[in-house]
């Protein structure tokens, strides 16, 4: 195979693909399972698994949730039983599966090979193995927190996810959901402080309805629900795009002309190839206990999301992953390589996650449910003020949670919610804060049905705020929406700093209460203070409003927002001790983890932004460049024919200059780069600041000199698979 029609081969291939077709599942009549039939087959959770007595489960229920000391002979209980239920499925392995801080999941495999005390063979899975784990912590990130001889790092059993199967073509591995940590017990994952977080805000939560009347309330939980938006491109492409393989996004490329201008992909009809694909994920996510609810196409071409309905947000997180690693594997199976990339093709919509935030109550009470009557309920009232002013107190934080190299693409671009934190209330709840800040009463919002004018159409009633795209804290009915997240960010640390943020207030909320309370005040009366309390301090983090628009950045300005764009000016928040005091005073994140998480996000951000311009540099060089002088070179050959036979060579002329000065440009800043990229610190902050203000514009700029390029040389001359290659063919 030549390297002069790699291109068009890889074109030839993924046109003429042969679909995949799965087998549904189907019961023993040959019917089709429905999927309540097949949900959650692969997972195995203590509270609901054969083999473990009801008195028992309750007490492992009790552990998981107060921290108590688990019992020897429970853990041996719940290893059996699990043990038999793998076996019975066909599992031949099992294997600690924990988050550490690279972003993705990690596992290291154990047969469940043992011997008996006469020296034969059986499976047994012990209960010190489903307990206690022990990885080489050294070969994980640890920003430099650990010396590379000091390997012991542990993983703990987490009781609150559900065990899981993953299933290779031969075999089937059990997989224990773990933390991770080092041997003196600084958490070298994302896990740890999410569950940590999430225990301080329920008791804190849990305390304010107490306070308030809701003594039956013993547990608050914070549920999540993450929309995972991805692109799919054909394997044959994938793989001729060295870009797309070492970084995830195309460095180089023209844009395709018919991008989204005309809406027309958004919702559209999904391809039958992509459906097909849609549908064995689905099922493979179902039997995985995973609430896969929502597919659609989304607005780019070649853009698709998937959403889950809510859940508990540490099950939440691990899902996620869970999705992310699921996706890539089924688009494998009908030859697709999966995009989660946060902008992996320039000029077109980006990949985010959203993640839908709310908290419950043991009772099922949603904490942030309007009800039929908002400006009575002055509950959900205090509690959106309690957020608001979390976000408002703690907006650098959650800007530096989901900062990226990925996700620097997508903030602020037209495309996403810009880099400065705000809320979004919708017209309803905002009057409302309005008429408390300024001592109004609060006047009753009517509710409208909307009448379309149409006798076949049903009348509809209208939601009490409306949906705002550009806001990156949004309510959105029942709940907030962290639109800011980027596709490829485990969740685990949005969640984190979120949850952190808004107990941090309902601490200094539950005082003020109590307070209240105390001096004879009506329960109903302190809400409505403390909600006065936060719409004072918090007002002007709401905005409701445009955020692609230039007026709102010199707005936030004037208001006092900050406006951190890039992961560079981001990243020193985890360093500063006034922002993360209460992560430290909770014991969320210590000042050592801090400091570690630091370091491996500055590192991971200059390494990643190094492997691109590295990448950018051997694109020029190795495809971009010949294609020019080929080119180069048949035009002077031209030029050269055209005089010999006396013809006008005005047009050869004008098209040589053109593509001779494109050339030169590519070539004179593809060396400025190199140079720079020679000269910049080693490591650290700085360099990542040099690396964000001055290499990224410049690589930004060899992208567009070889985007002219592309549009100058010929199609057969180009080896690159075009973005419409990649977005359009299937």
């Amino acid at each position: 195979m030549s390297s002069e029609n790699l291109r068009s081969i890889a074109k030839t291939i993924a046109i003429d693909r042969e679909e995949r077709f799965f087998d549904r599942p189907v019961d023993q009549n040959g019917n089709y399972k429905r999927i309540s039939e097949y949900y959650g087959e692969n997972v195995f959770h203590f509270s609901d698994a054969h083999g473990i007595p009801e008195n028992i489960r309750k007490e492992l229920e009790e552990v998981s949730q107060t921290g108590k000391k688990l019992k020897r002979e429970h853990a041996d209980i719940v290893a059996k039983a699990v043990t038999e239920w793998a076996l019975s499925k066909g599992a031949t392995h099992f294997c600690h599966w924990f988050q550490p801080l690279t972003g993705s999941t990690a596992e290291k495999h154990d047969a469940f090979l043992d011997f008996d005390h006469h020296g034969l063979p059986i499976e047994n899975l012990s209960a010190s193995q489903l307990i206690q784990g022990e990885p080489d912590a050294s070969s994980f990130p640890n920003g430099g927190s650990r010396a590379t001889f000091e390997a012991r790092g542990y993983t703990a059993w987490d009781m609150t996810s559900p065990m899981f199967l993953i299933e290779g073509q031969s075999g089937k591995t059990l997989c224990i959901p773990t933390a991770f940590v080092s041997y003196h017990g600084d958490a070298l994952d994302i896990k740890t402080p999410l569950l940590r977080s999430i225990s301080n805000l329920s008791d804190l939560a849990c305390e304010f309805m107490q306070i308030i009347g809701f003594e039956e309330t013993k547990r608050v939980s914070v549920t999540c629900g993450a929309e995972q938006e991805y692109f799919l491109i054909d394997k044959a492409f994938y793989f001729s795009r060295p870009d797309l393989v070492m970084t995830g996004r195309a460095l180089v490329g023209a844009d395709a002309k018919k991008n989204q201008q005309l809406d027309d992909h958004y919702f559209g009809a999904i391809p039958e190839r992509v459906l097909n694909f849609m549908e064995e994920l689905d099922l493979e996510l179902h039997k995985l206990g995973i609430p896969a609810k929502t597919r659609h196409n989304e607005v780019a071409p070649g853009q698709f999301e998937l959403a889950q309905i809510f859940r508990e947000a540490n099950i939440a997180a691990d899902n996620n992953q869970l999705v992310m690693a699921t996706i890539k594997e089924v688009a494998l199976r009908h030859n697709f390589i999966a995009l989660l990339h946060e902008k992996p093709f320039a000029g077109i919509n980006g990949s985010g996650k959203h993640l839908n935030w709310s908290m419950a109550t043991d009772q099922g009470v949603n904490l942030l449910e309007p009800g039929a009557e908002v400006h009575n309920n002055m509950r959900f009232l205090a509690v959106t003020s309690i957020v608001v002013e979390a976000v408002k107190r703690r907006a650098k934080l959650l800007r530096a949670s989901i900062a990226s190299a990925g996700n620097d693409h997508r903030l602020g671009a037209n495309e996403a919610p810009p880099s400065i934190m705000s809320v979004f209330l919708g017209d309803t709840i905002g009057k409302i804060f309005t008429s408390i800040k300024e001592g109004k009463d609060i006047e009753k919002d009517v509710a409208v049905t909307l009448d379309m004018g149409a006798k076949q159409l049903v009348h509809l009633p209208k939601d009490n705020t409306d949906r705002n795209r550009t806001s990156p804290f949004a309510f959105t009915g029942n709940k907030f929406e962290f639109r800011a997240v980027g596709s490829a960010k485990a969740i685990g640390l949005p969640l984190c700093i979120l949850n952190s943020a808004v107990a941090e207030v309902f601490v200094e909320s539950n005082a003020f209460l109590k307070e209240e309370i105390a001096k004879g005040t009506d329960v109903e009366k302190a809400l409505l203070k403390l909600t006065k309390k936060w719409t004072d301090s918090a007002s002007e983090v709401i905005f409701n409003g445009d955020g692609y628009s230039d007026d709102w950045v010199q707005e936030a300005a004037k208001r006092g927002l900050p406006n951190l764009r890039t992961t560079a000016d981001a990243l020193d928040v985890f360093i500063d001790a006034s922002e993360t005091k209460y992560l430290r005073e909770a014991k969320i994140l210590s000042d050592s983890e801090l400091q570690t998480r630091y370091h491996v996000l500055v590192e991971r951000y200059c390494t990643l932004r190094a492997i691109e311009f590295d990448t950018q540099l051997s694109l020029v060089h190795k495809y971009i460049i010949p294609a020019a002088l080929e080119y180069k070179k048949q035009v002077a050959e031209t030029i050269r024919m055209q005089k010999d036979l006396g013809f006008d060579t005005n047009i050869e002329h004008d098209i040589l200059k053109s593509l001779n000065l494109a050339c030169e440009s590519l070539f004179e800043n593809a060396r400025n780069l190199k140079n720079m990229i020679n000269d910049q610190p080693e490591e650290g902050i700085e360099r990542a600041r040099k690396i964000a203000n001055e290499l990224y514009p410049m690589s930004e700029k060899i992208a567009g000199y070889c985007n002219e390029l592309e549009e100058i040389i010929p199609d057969k001359l180009w080896e690159l698979p075009t973005f419409y290659d990649m977005l359009y063919l299937r």
